[in-house]
């Protein structure tokens, strides 16, 4: 199985592994694509005045700008990807907690979609750095041109896989599927929720990670601790369980 899963714009500092390389990323045949983002990227900062790295970042206090001024996407230290995003969703996930067997499930089955470095597995080896969700850098959205060149190859990478796609709205955009899956959508007192869908969402991976469905049938036999299902609507290749959180 894969699950697809999104990044967080909060992430950890540092890290103890060496700097990007082409062997610790998906696909590394493509690295190089991957490498003129990045460098599009350190190009900007240099290049730009500080309202606009404001904007690019999400930042709107000046003298919160200094760390991430000083990105070296290149040569600063790289951490698992699982590791480096933090937020709400990771929070409730909470990997390190995980026994090694179900943290070695997801570092090969939890696929990660950077807006800056495009779709990633858990276990690769990534840097620091800021991007608002949905921001282009100049006049490029790393969205569309991840999504063009990379495709092909995870439609043969996920050829035959059952899939839970779990992204939020803004990250189905660097790929489609074009084979069934499973996708999830929560409800309290029948309104879809947001902020709490992504601590759900983060809880649904950690509990996937211990019961590592094979199939849909096998996922319809895990118990989500905090949610029952209230529908299953059917639309083409989705298959969406909606879940009313009891708790």
């Amino acid at each position: 199985m894969k699950i697809l899963f999104s990044p967080s714009e909060t992430k950890n500092d540092g890290g103890d592994l060496p700097p990007i390389d082409a062997m610790h990323t998906l696909f590394p045949e493509m690295f190089d694509k991957r490498v003129y983002v990045m460098q599009m990227y350190m190009d900007y900062l240099k290049e730009k005045d500080i309202p606009t790295i404001q904007k690019l970042f999400g930042i709107k206090k000046e003298s919160d700008l200094k760390r991430n001024l000083s990105i070296d996407l290149f040569n600063d230290p790289t951490m698992k990807a699982i590791k480096r995003y933090t937020g709400v969703a990771y929070d409730y996930l909470d990997y390190p907690s995980l026994p090694k067997e179900q943290q070695d499930f997801l570092d090969e089955n939890l696929l990660l979609f950077s807006n800056l470095l495009g779709p990633l597995m858990a276990k690769n080896h990534i840097p620091y750095y800021k991007l608002k969700q949905g921001e282009k850098i100049g006049d490029f959205a790393p969205e569309k041109y991840y999504q063009q060149h990379f495709t092909p190859l995870l439609d043969d990478f996920l050829k035959e896989e059952f899939i839970i796609d779990l992204r939020a709205g803004f990250y189905l955009k660097f790929y489609k599927l074009k084979q069934p899956y499973v996708t999830m959508k929560f409800i309290k007192n029948g309104k879809v929720v947001s902020h709490w869908a992504k601590a759900y969402r983060g809880k649904v991976v950690r509990t996937l990670a211990k019961h590592q469905p094979q199939n849909e049938q096998m996922f319809q036999e895990i118990s989500f601790e905090g949610l029952s299902v209230v529908e299953i609507q059917k639309s083409k290749l989705k298959t969406e369980y909606i879940f009313e959180i009891t708790s």
